[in-house]
């Protein structure tokens, strides 16, 4: 940094906009230098710096906000409570007067492509095997792939009041943006913003009817959606999906980290294409690696876990759009014990 530097902005203490004597200060200038040069004593409250980076102008600390800002800009996002709050913070959005929906569990994934629509299509029909009402909320916006899971193909209807979810063959209600389009092909070219929007309204203006659990299908990654549908909606818990050459512990532990900051346990981890069982030996082979995935749950805690393997029936189910017909027990212990989780947490409220 030079001994000299000139500010676009004023500086946050005093104003000045000037050139200011910056050579005894310790900031560099993506740090924001807020010119504590310029005066003996002048109020450092927007100053970036530390007592230790050697501030020229009143050589202290300032204290900052502790979400980390030095104008509370982000405590909208923020659990610490404390004097610098700006903003208010998010509250969830409620349902319709007409909705219920009791337990809402989100799927996520660090990645596309991992088959995460997958999970949750399985998770809602075991769940509605066992009797509860269940429902899918289609969260993946620009990427929807539910209404063709179950082949939907009708379009969902709207009065003056609600929108009307699309049930399945064997009652579970549906809400997706292709069950809004004229043409489901179509993509939907919407900025984040926009279509965070939609997902709110998903929940807010549709008419779930006395639902147990609702599985929101999360489009990948921690971009707007996801922080979006962690804020508005009242989430009791996610499902993080991997596959074996992705299950490494950066991408679990982005999705485990969000949900510690959103205040959300992870309810467990399932491991999509984890082997290929010979229909011949009955053996069982790991074509994408050697599975980690009980290692990874139990660096993070994680405390249930599953594993679904590469099965063509279950492909071509998902094809015919008849998973509510899939065979297989991959993810019925996974579901007790996340139905064991929800029936606690209820009793404990």
């Amino acid at each position: 940094m030079s001994d000299s530097y000139e500010f676009d902005n004023p500086c946050a203490g005093c104003g000045t906009a000037a050139e200011m004597d910056c050579s005894s200060c310790g900031t560099s200038d993506d740090m924001g230098c807020a010119g504590c040069g310029t005066a003996a004593e002048m109020d450092c409250s927007g100053c970036g710096t530390s007592a230790d980076a050697g501030c020229a102008g009143c050589g202290t600390a300032p204290a900052a906000p502790a979400c980390g800002t030095d104008d509370g800009s982000n405590c909208a996002s923020c659990g610490a409570d404390c004097s610098d709050r700006t903003q208010p913070q998010i509250t969830k959005k409620p349902l319709n007067q007409m909705s219920s929906v009791d337990n809402v569990i989100a799927v996520v994934s660090g990645k596309g492509g991992v088959g995460k629509s997958l999970i949750t299509a399985m998770m809602a029909v075991i769940m509605r095997r066992r009797g509860f009402r269940t429902a899918i909320l289609d969260a993946d916006v620009t990427g929807p792939s539910i209404p063709k899971t179950f082949k939907v193909t009708e379009n969902a209807t709207a009065n003056d009041v609600v929108i009307f979810p699309v049930e399945t063959k064997t009652g579970i209600q549906l809400m997706s943006i292709n069950l809004l389009l004229e043409d489901a092909t179509d993509p939907v070219l919407w900025r984040g913003p926009v279509i965070a929007g939609a997902v709110e309204q998903f929940w807010t203006d549709v008419l779930w009817e006395s639902i147990d659990y609702m599985f929101v299908d999360m489009p990948p990654g921690t971009g707007d959606v996801p922080l979006t549908v962690f804020q508005s909606l009242p989430i009791k818990g996610i499902i993080v999906v991997a596959s074996p050459q992705e299950l490494v512990g950066m991408i679990v532990e982005k999705a485990v980290k969000m949900a510690e900051m959103m205040d959300i346990p992870v309810l467990g981890i399932v491991e999509n294409m984890s082997y290929f069982e010979c229909p011949e030996c009955h053996g069982k082979h790991e074509v994408f690696g050697k599975s980690h995935v009980e290692e990874i749950a139990k660096k993070f805690n994680i405390p249930n876990v599953a594993r679904i393997p590469i099965d063509p029936k279950l492909s071509a189910a998902v094809d015919a759009g008849m998973i509510e017909l899939f065979d297989g027990d991959w993810l019925d212990s996974f579901a007790d014990k996340i139905e064991l989780q929800m029936k606690e947490e209820t009793a404990i409220n």
